[in-house]
């Protein structure tokens, strides 16, 4: 199969059957620098245009690389930016399929400028419609920043994403260390979302466009549950240490769509539906099961510098699409290592801001621990959730009780014991926080589904003004 075949192809597979209408399809390089006259670029190397998903407007370019490696001319650029340019007209997301060798040299500043215009045109469409990146072949140095710049980003086994090639970092090689490898990009970087083979990519592109509105202002997240409202589900106190379960055990027919899932483990986030709505979940993991339910990996119960990016990304994107998130709670304080302590403070105070300035309905379960300033951050009450949950043996608090009973009986080690008794009863049982108001509810676990989707139905005409302002500065 030639490479222009299957590009047509991809796009094809990707779209609903026949529904795919080219724009641009005669645009060629004007440029005639270095002999390039003399070289066929038939749409100059990207096809461009629109279909359906599902029945959705989308648009897609798909970039060719048996046209000079696909690489971004002038005209190149120009056609993706006049995509992005329709699809802010009509509000409809826009795919990218990547496979390019870079800028194409030949045509220096007119390809150098006509690039930086696709940089304008997606940083003017974030948080307006949804942008997704698939890497299917090369996506090298100024590339890298655009599938950065998408929402989402997903990336074929054997693709090659790098800013700096392996070879170029000084001690480094490929052989030593592939970065530019999707299982880098995924689990080292986070910076892909799925890794697969295309068919799966395609498959989960689909997939993660139904979770989707079209837009900021579409209300077309919802399609209809055909799933129990008043499900009960049993286990799911047993499945709470792993969230990834645990979503998927309370979701609308047990589908869960899971974003970077290699990355930062320790930090579950991804998409759910309760009564047909779209729901961002996020929740702290403890546990990572197999699909047998066997435990795989442990974690500690702490936030580290990496899941607190990795949630305050993706707590940001719902936002800005009004999606509702739900977080689970389970955590008694930070990662403590040298790497976290450089970046901990700055991601935290990001995923702070994010749950904080969220004014999407917010739902936060407290299903473990919940101590000391790690779980004001994650979705509390005072940071604006609009209903707290909790299980019944929750713990909610400064610290751990034993822990506190050093500190207050440190000259009394015999009546340490009794002390840490006296302080759970009255500051770490759940109960006493529903007392004082911080938690609304204490629910048994196999009731947690139907709690939660009643209240997201309450919360379904929230307003939430906030003081006039430009933008955070978090």
């Amino acid at each position: 199969m030639s490479s222009t075949s299957q590009v047509r192809g991809r796009i094809d597979a990707l779209l609903d059957e026949n529904s795919f209408i080219e724009i641009g399809s005669r645009v060629t390089a004007r440029n005639t620098d270095f002999n390039q006259n003399a070289e066929q670029t038939p749409s100059d190397g990207v096809v461009t245009g629109y279909g359906v998903i599902d029945g959705n407007l989308v648009y897609v370019y798909a970039q060719d690389a048996s046209v000079l490696g696909g690489s971004i001319g002038e005209m190149h650029a120009r056609k993706i930016t006049r995509l992005y340019e329709l699809a802010m007209k009509t509000g409809a997301p826009v795919i990218a399929l990547i496979d390019s060798a870079g800028l194409r040299l030949q045509e220096g500043v007119d390809a150098l400028q006509a690039f930086g215009g696709i940089y304008l045109s997606q940083v003017n469409a974030s948080g307006v419609v949804p942008q997704i990146t698939a890497v299917f072949g090369n996506c090298g140095g100024g590339l890298s920043v655009l599938s950065a710049l998408s929402d989402f980003t997903l990336m074929e086994n054997k693709a090659r994403l790098f800013l700096n090639s392996p070879n170029a970092l000084d001690g480094n090689y490929t052989e030593k260390c592939n970065t530019a490898s999707a299982d880098f990009q995924s689990g080292d970087a986070g910076t892909v979302d799925f890794v697969g083979d295309e068919g799966e990519i395609l498959a989960q592109i689909r997939q993660l466009v139904s979770f989707l509105p079209s837009n900021n202002e579409a209300d077309d997240a919802q399609i209809e549950c055909t799933d129990d409202l008043n499900r009960v589900c049993d286990g799911l106190d047993g499945a709470a240490a792993d969230p990834a379960v645990f979503f998927t055990m309370i979701s609308d027919n047990g589908e869960f769509f899971e974003a970077k899932k290699a990355y930062a483990k320790d930090m579950v986030t991804g998409f759910i539906r309760l009564n047909g709505q779209t729901v961002g979940a996020v929740g702290n993991r403890t546990a990572l099961f197999d699909e047998n339910g066997e435990k795989k990996e442990t974690f500690d119960a702490v936030l580290s510098a990496k899941g607190a990016e990795k949630a305050a990304d993706f707590v940001k994107f719902c936002d800005a699409f009004d999606i509702p998130v739900l977080s689970v709670t389970d955590v008694n304080g930070f990662k403590a290592c040298m790497c976290n302590e450089k970046r901990l403070p700055r991601a935290l105070a990001s995923l702070t801001a994010a749950f904080a300035g969220a004014t999407v309905p917010k739902i936060n379960l407290v299903a473990g621990k919940a101590y000391g300033s790690a779980a004001v951050i994650m979705n509390s009450q005072a940071l604006g959730a609009d209903i707290t949950i909790a299980w019944p043996d929750a713990q909610i608090g400064t610290m751990a009780a034993d822990a506190a009973a050093k500190i207050l009986c440190a000259g009394d080690a015999a009546g340490q014991a009794q002390c840490a008794k006296a302080y759970a009863e009255a500051q770490t049982d759940v109960t006493g926080a529903a007392r004082r108001g911080y938690v609304d509810e204490i629910v048994e676990p196999a009731d947690t589904r139907k709690y939660i989707i009643g209240a997201l139905e309450m919360l379904y005409t929230k307003r939430d003004d906030r003081p006039a302002k430009k933008h955070s500065a978090v």
